[in-house]
């Protein structure tokens, strides 16, 4: 049922992880840089100061933070038997990951 929150937090938790995997290459590209030399990483370092890759960022934490969560909630649906409060669980952990990339924000 798609209006359920259990649905919405499915979709959240599998987005957040394909977004993440997408993540991966570009992060080991930027170990690979530091391979090259200091020039080679003190230059993507450089480019990292920009304020779109420091939104970027924020998305990954906030990511992180979101996937953690919905890790979380199937950890519970497997071990747990499901109550109607659990869709304030749900929620309260939405609310969790974007406290996470608002205290992220707040640190750059």
């Amino acid at each position: 049922m798609r209006g359920h929150t259990g649905y919405w937090a499915f979709l959240v938790h599998r987005i957040a992880g394909i977004l993440l995997a997408l993540f991966l290459p570009v992060h080991f590209f930027a170990l690979g840089s530091a391979l090259e030399g200091a020039a080679a990483f003190d230059s993507f370092l450089a480019w990292t100061a920009r304020p779109l890759v420091k939104f970027a960022e924020w998305g990954i934490v906030v990511l992180l933070a979101a996937h953690l969560g919905g890790g979380l909630r199937v950890l519970a649906l497997e071990f747990l038997p499901w109550r109607d409060w659990q869709k304030s669980l749900a929620a309260a952990a939405a609310a969790a990951a974007l406290s996470v990339g608002l205290a992220f924000a707040l640190a750059l």
